[in-house]
């Protein structure tokens, strides 16, 4: 308890600095940042280089920033669910309506994820404190996009084409996916739809990579952190801050969601080489046992790597993972030693196994205690 309240203490010294010292801030949040006082949220945001470093620019930044976020939403979402100039059969190719159905596909996907986001931790299913009020009020007028998912999903789902090629109505064999969880009443909205929301602004934002799926996995954890902040103040922007936190972080990893880059060395076939290169170096005898076995690395290790390991781990531990992984300075090599530690530490496993049994541990790996795998992890950084 008491290196608890000291840990506590350096974090509030460096933190309330006028000036934050990037180098110290990275060696405390290496070793987890604390929930309390905001200290994760704050870090994380320094990290990702949203914040800027001296304090006295930390306000103006904050409302510049989250004024333009204002304004995606009303770009994005407001205008395009209000009216459109022109027909909705219209076939030119740069029509508002062919680009609004264009995007209604991206955001069946978008939705379908986001409302599976973290299944095991209800968080996402709840209402969110801070809603976007001017676009879940009834008598907005506004097509949020709650309602383009319900109408297109309705519509897909109840209208066919036969052999002659007219369209007939059809009863829904199957329960829709957005029935899946209970409405919530008006004016209010869940988490995994802010999400959604925060997803889709960025693929409009970034026509060149969109939405990808795995994304939502990558922006839960960053909203979770920051709409559980213990400052309210803080918490009524976590929808704003979190979307700059992840196009930061996107504008690093995104090579990772590029497939033409997957075997390229700047995308995740890179990563993975280094891993099992890693692996080679640190257990020879196991790095041959994987491969005379046939365990690929894209057969587990892509999606650990892709993900930054979001999907392996409960919620909890995945939080504390990012602390060092953000506070790594040659980002993301921590990622690389913390993979290698995982298959280290259950090394006796997989030498005993078949390619089955490997393959099913790999890709559904065993609960571990999060810091026996970290302090090995920090065996393999320091030990270069």
């Amino acid at each position: 308890m008491a290196a608890y309240r000291e840990k506590l203490k350096s974090f509030g010294n460096v933190l309330n600095s006028d000036r934050i010292h990037m180098k110290q801030l990275r060696n405390i949040c290496m070793h987890g940042c604390p929930h309390e006082s905001g200290y994760r949220a704050i870090s994380w945001k320094l990290l990702l280089q949203y914040l800027p470093l001296d304090r006295s620019e930390w306000e103006e930044q904050l409302t510049k920033q989250r004024k333009t976020y204002t304004n995606f939403i009303d770009e994005t979402i407001v205008q395009p669910g209000t009216k459109k100039n022109d027909h909705p059969l219209s076939l030119n190719p740069e029509s508002e309506w062919t680009t609004f159905f264009k995007d209604n596909e991206m955001l069946l996907q978008i939705d379908k994820d986001c409302r599976r986001l973290c299944p095991d931790f209800n968080f996402f299913q709840q209402a969110a404190e801070f809603p976007c009020q001017y676009l879940v009020m009834p008598d907005s007028g506004i097509e949020t996009l709650r309602k383009r998912v319900e109408n297109t999903a309705l519509k897909s789902e109840t209208v066919s084409k036969n052999w002659t090629g007219a369209f007939n109505m059809q009863k829904p064999k199957r329960k829709s996916s957005f029935n899946e969880y209970m409405n919530l009443s008006d004016g209010q909205e869940a988490h995994w739809e802010v999400v959604e929301r925060m997803l889709f602004i960025y693929a409009k934002l970034n026509p060149g990579l969109a939405y990808v799926q795995g994304m939502n996995e990558i922006i839960g954890p960053l909203y979770y952190t920051f709409a559980s902040n213990p400052n309210k103040n803080w918490r009524e922007h976590a929808e704003a801050d979190a979307f700059f936190c992840f196009t930061n972080l996107m504008a690093e990893i995104r090579d990772n969601f590029i497939k033409t880059l997957d075997d390229s060395d700047c995308g995740i076939g890179g990563m993975m080489n280094s891993l099992m290169a890693m692996i080679k170096t640190k257990d020879p005898h196991l790095s041959a046992h994987l491969t005379d076995n046939g365990m690929k690395p894209q057969f587990f290790a892509f999606r650990w790597l892709t993900l930054l390991l979001s999907q392996e781990l409960p919620l909890p531990d995945v939080l504390r993972l990012w602390d060092s992984l953000f506070a790594d300075d040659k980002r993301f090599e921590f990622l690389i030693h913390f993979s290698c530690a995982m298959i280290l530490l259950i090394r006796d496993d997989l030498l005993r196994g078949d390619f089955p049994s490997n393959m099913k541990l790999l890709q559904n790996f065993p609960l571990m205690d999060i810091h026996t795998v970290l302090n090995k992890a920090l065996e393999l950084r320091n030990d270069r």
